[in-house]
């Protein structure tokens, strides 16, 4: 499973992000790994520069051998809270998609 990362140009780090996010993904998504080419990660601050609520949006994007991409999204005040989000909405939808009986 690969896991790429595509930011705008208002989210600062990306180096630091997609290194801990790969992991934290990775790990949440382990089960569906074998059915998993590629996830796209799109991380955005809907309002630029300035402050705002639940501005931090994350759309996750997963190629699914054999099918039609899913792709999920999620808004938080942060980065950790928009990706943990959209992680956990992505985890729901694959169980639902692909069984829970990837338990294992």
């Amino acid at each position: 499973m690969i896991i790429q990362f595509n930011t705008d140009k208002t989210i600062e780090g990306k180096e630091r992000y997609e290194a801990y996010f790969t992991t934290k993904i990775m790990h949440e998504l382990k089960r569906f790994q074998n059915e998993i080419s590629r996830i796209e990660a799109h991380i955005s601050d809907e309002n630029g520069k300035k402050e705002g609520v639940n501005a931090i949006r994350c759309l996750l994007e997963a190629r699914i051998e054999g099918k039609k991409p899913i792709s999920v999204v999620d808004q938080g005040d942060t980065i950790e809270l928009a990706i943990s989000g959209s992680t956990a909405k992505l985890k729901s939808v694959l169980e639902s998609m692909l069984g829970k009986s990837k338990n294992h």
